[in-house]
């Protein structure tokens, strides 16, 4: 089975809350700033769609239990 093998703060980051992708030993704070979205500096949030705010409520999901789309879809037909 494969698995997601990239930066994890990154991942949190985008989401904006501790996704417990890293070792519960330090808190996630220390580690990297959640109020910053990775990728170009200095851009502001736009409001999400409904479409928009069901996606990163999907994406957050497969994050969290580590699982690509392909095996959260099976997963989610079983």
């Amino acid at each position: 089975m494969a698995r997601y093998r990239g930066p994890t703060c990154k991942l949190a980051r985008r989401e904006g809350t501790d996704l417990f992708l890293k070792s519960g030993l330090k808190p996630l704070e220390s580690k990297c700033k959640l109020e910053v979205p990775p990728g170009g500096a200095g851009q502001r949030r736009q409001r999400l769609s409904d479409y928009g705010v069901q996606l990163r409520e999907k994406q957050k999901l497969r994050r969290m239990y580590g699982v690509l789309e392909r095996q959260f879809r099976n997963y989610y037909k079983k």
